[in-house]
Parts: structure tokens; C-alpha cells; sequence
């Protein structure tokens, strides 16, 4: 799909399939959803500009790199993005953080924003939404507008899985904004959720169902 990374790496694939596992425990879905994070934001940050920095190494001096221009901004989706931004943290431990608070209604499965907090400069840093599921579209879409108002410009988007529908759905709206995903599931089921899918990723992360 256009404008779509489907990150095919071993690694992932193998910590994604233990997720999908219905068997696997609150504690080790934590744990893998950590993991897999860390490794998608690698792959979404991949292109990152270098500048270059005179330094001495305990050899000599050189001329070294390092990440150009400001710091990178994460978008979380509450509630599930929480638990797969502790990941890309991990790697990224200097990036600023925008909360987007937004649940899914059940019966028209629209976004209802309930918080948003980001920091006032979005205009002159990548912004990287994260969403685990990329289900309808519908809340991708709304964190998206809202970052948009507050003047992001250069965004992307990274999920644990994603679906045609959502896909076409986010692009629909916002075609500037890139999808990074450990896979593409076929459809949806009447109550908007991914098949065959993992189920609900904050339920399973936070033990609450």
C-alpha cells in the first residue's frame, strides 16, 4: 500500500505473534508490547537528519553525527499508546511527549476526545502518533486533526497492526501522514474490532478485562 512500511523484520514478527497469543499473561503482553515498540521505532525513525559535531574521542579529535534540529514529539492515543511509548522512550529517552485522550464510542465507533496536552512548538518538530491498533481509522484520524490544530506539520503514524479500511480511512484525510506497522489484518468485525487481530490492546495491557 502506498505511503504504508509494513516492518517485516524477524524479530517483530515473532514478539508480534506471541501478542496475538490469547494464552500469553497481562505481565508478558507488557513486556513484548515494550519490546516491539522499541523495534518499530527504529524502523520509523530510520531517516532521521544527521548534522555533524566536532568531538574527541580518548584517541583523537573527529568529526561525528547527531540527530539534527529539535527534539522529536511522541503522541500516545491514551490509553493504549502509554504502554507502547515506554518502548520508543527507551530509545528516543530525550523526546517529548503530547497526550491525546480519545476513546471509541461503542455504538457509532466515533473518537470522543476527553484530554490533549502537547507541547506549544509542534510546528518545528516530527511528530510520531502512536496508536497500537489501526482498527477504523476513526481515532487516528482525530488525534491527527487535533495535533494538526496545534500546528504539527511533519507527523507519522506507528501501530501494532493496522486494517485496509483504517488505512484508507486516515490517508482519506491526512495523505501526508506515513503508516508504519508490524502488519496488516484483512477486516473488522460489527464492533470495529481487528481480525483475527489480538483483541482489545489496552484490556490486555492493563489487565482490565
Amino acid at each position: 500500500m502506498k505511503n504504508v512500511t509494513t516492518v517485516a523484520h524477524p524479530l517483530v514478527q515473532h514478539k508480534l505473534t506471541l501478542l496475538r497469543d490469547k494464552t500469553t499473561s497481562t505481565k508478558d503482553f507488557r513486556q513484548l508490547l515494550r519490546e516491539i515498540a522499541t523495534l518499530l521505532c527504529y524502523e520509523v525513525t530510520r531517516d532521521l537528519s544527521l548534522a555533524p559535531k566536532h568531538i574527541e574521542t580518548p584517541m583523537m579529535p573527529m568529526e561525528a553525527s547527531v540527530l539534527a534540529g529539535k527534539k522529536l514529539v511522541f503522541a500516545p492515543i491514551l490509553r493504549a499508546g502509554m504502554g507502547f511509548i515506554e518502548g520508543m522512550l527507551d530509545l528516543v529517552p530525550s523526546a517529548r511527549v503530547a497526550h491525546v485522550g480519545l476513546y471509541r464510542d461503542p455504538q457509532s465507533l466515533t473518537a470522543v476526545e476527553y484530554y490533549f496536552k502537547s507541547p506549544s512548538d509542534l510546528s518545528e518538530r516530527l511528530v510520531i502518533v502512536i496508536d497500537p491498533m489501526l482498527a477504523t481509522g476513526n481515532t487516528a484520524v482525530a488525534a491527527v486533526d487535533r495535533l494538526k490544530e496545534h500546528g504539527a506539520t511533519d507527523l507519522r503514524l506507528v501501530c501494532l497492526l493496522a486494517t485496509p479500511v483504517g488505512i484508507a480511512n486516515l490517508h482519506g484525510r491526512h495523505p501526508d501522514v506515513p503508516v508504519w506497522t508490524a502488519a496488516v489484518d484483512a477486516e473488522l468485525n460489527d464492533h470495529g474490532y481487528i481480525l483475527p487481530g489480538l483483541g482489545d490492546a489496552g484490556d490486555r495491557l492493563y489487565g482490565t478485562r
